[in-house]
């Protein structure tokens, strides 16, 4: 089998178990339709569905779930080298999420348009993003800007910053 072959296969696997936990969560009627694993290479690091509801937490998106798992696995906040398996397009949070852990690659089945067809604000919320703080749903208003700045000039400075 060549080397796209494995990765196709793996991707499949790894897809198919995303989706299972989702169907699985959608049939208890508890958490939201969603499931999402991490993995590097052919360990799974980390799984999660979505708990929002029963949690009572609205971070608690499968991505999110996973990538936690996946970091208390490696026991890092870095998942350099990782890819996330998840059932849907990942909302903009869950996005964000995958990037700040450094996940290399995201592999998706349904798309944030199929996510909104089914009730959830996914593409409600990448659509508002792009717009100026004034045309955006959510009000916005910024104050204290020095006193900010100020903080992160001390951050700058301090030798003894854990970057990440």
């Amino acid at each position: 089998m060549g080397t796209n072959n494995l990765l196709m296969h793996r991707d499949t696997c790894f897809m198919d178990k995303a989706i299972a936990l989702a169907n699985a969560s959608s049939r208890s009627g508890r958490n939201g339709p969603f499931g999402a694993v991490v993995v590097k290479g052919d360990r799974l690091l980390g799984e999660g569905v979505n708990h929002v509801v029963q949690r009572r937490d609205p971070t608690a998106h499968a991505e999110v779930m996973a990538i936690r798992a996946a970091c208390r696995t490696l026991r890092s906040h870095s998942l350099d080298g990782c890819t996330l398996y998840s059932s849907c397009e990942p909302c903009p949070m869950c996005l964000a999420a995958a990037y700040w852990a450094r996940i290399e690659r995201i592999v998706f089945a349904c798309t944030r348009r199929d996510a909104a067809e089914a009730g959830f604000d996914d593409d409600a919320i990448y659509r508002e993003l792009p717009l100026p703080w004034p045309r955006r749903q959510m009000k916005f208003r910024q104050i204290r800007r020095r006193a900010g700045l100020k903080t992160l000039e001390i951050w700058k400075n301090n030798p003894a910053k854990r970057p990440y």
